[in-house]
């Protein structure tokens, strides 16, 4: 694959918010074309990163390139070919009109003004006549985020940015928001980097998940966060396991961590589920729990399971035929198994 194929490829990303590290990515490409969907708790770095990817920001370390060519903030070999929409639409006290037509402006392209407007304003499902005069106070939120949206689909960019487009809207507004976003994708072969709590959404469009977690990326989506109290056990040697005691009585084991750690992660791949205990295995770790909801991936084909255990939470990623083997579905009991050795700390 050349570097013409990528989107981007980001070198030694460190980003800090004073003295706090907010990103920390060795080496991650976005291939050209592609939905990469952006996964991971309030406060994870996901905001931050995709204003990185916007150029809105210069990390405190590394290097952005995009289409294989070194870029820098505000760029303006980028700045006209990358779009970000946040979560809060910011609009100008102006009319939609002249909101949606701001981008193209600048550029002096003013050629056929009207048409254009209409067309992105039917991408997400709003009618020129009613709409086009209207000021920017007079919108709804969700009527907002869609001329919002209107205003980068008119710019037709290479790359489309969405930080929680539908957190904060009507259902209505966020079915729209969807569609219009796969719809960029679909005409101009845009990019598309989106970050949303919706899952569902997330998994049954994107090619591939980025789950964040304290600044760190897990290119293989989602991955299981074990956070603290943890407990050591009062005997010796000093390098025995941690525990973390669930309030149903279930004990997790973990392996001691490295100096200054206090997150665990468990990755999908290792661990294991059944429909009961398998006493003598080996295995340090056998929870009952229940599973919660099966989601389709789109890519893979396989299944993205989530797993209650009391007031935990895991993930795995199930071919068809286990689920189809061990006959799996929403609210069935199951066991999940994993060895304490295979706990990464962050």
């Amino acid at each position: 694959m050349t570097k013409k194929d990528f989107a981007y490829h980001l070198k030694n990303i460190q980003h800090y918010y004073g003295n706090t590290k907010v990103l920390d990515i060795d080496d991650l490409k976005i291939e050209t074309g592609s939905i990469t969907g952006l996964i991971g708790p309030n406060g994870s770095g996901k905001s931050t990163l995709l204003k990185l990817l916007a150029f809105a920001r210069k990390p405190t370390r590394g290097r952005i390139f995009y289409k294989g060519h070194l870029e820098l903030p505000f760029s303006s070999t980028v700045r006209s070919k990358i779009t970000l929409l946040t979560q809060k639409p910011y609009l100008l006290k102006r009319t939609v009109f002249e909101n949606i037509t701001y981008g193209l402006k600048i550029r002096k392209d003013k050629n056929n003004l009207e048409n254009r407007v209409k067309k992105a304003l039917l991408n997400v499902g709003l009618d020129y006549q009613n709409f086009a005069q209207r000021k920017w106070h007079e919108l709804s939120g969700g009527e907002a985020q869609r001329v919002a949206m209107a205003a980068r689909l008119i710019l037709k960019p290479e790359v489309l940015l969405l930080d929680e487009p539908i957190a904060s809207v009507d259902t209505e507004s966020a079915r729209l928001i969807r569609q219009a976003s796969l719809k960029a994708r679909d005409n101009w072969g845009t990019t598309l980097v989106i970050a949303s709590h919706d899952l569902q959404w997330l998994y049954s469009i994107s090619d591939r998940q980025l789950s964040i977690f304290k600044g760190n990326i897990f290119s293989t989506g989602m991955e299981n966060i074990i956070t603290g109290p943890f407990v050591k056990p009062d005997v010796k040697p000093d390098d025995k396991p941690l525990v973390k005691k669930l309030d149903d009585g279930q004990i997790i084991t973990l392996k001691a961590p490295a100096p200054k750690t206090c997150t665990a992660i468990i990755r999908k791949k290792n661990i294991s589920i059944a429909l009961k205990k398998q006493p003598g295995n080996g295995m340090d770790n056998q929870l009952s729990g229940h599973i919660v909801s099966m989601l389709l991936e789109k890519k893979s084909g396989h299944i993205m399971t989530t797993i209650s255990i009391h007031d935990l939470c895991f993930i795995l990623t199930l071919p068809p035929d286990q689920v189809s083997r061990l006959d799996l579905y929403p609210g069935k009991k199951v066991i999940l198994g994993f060895y304490s050795n295979d706990v990464e700390w962050i």
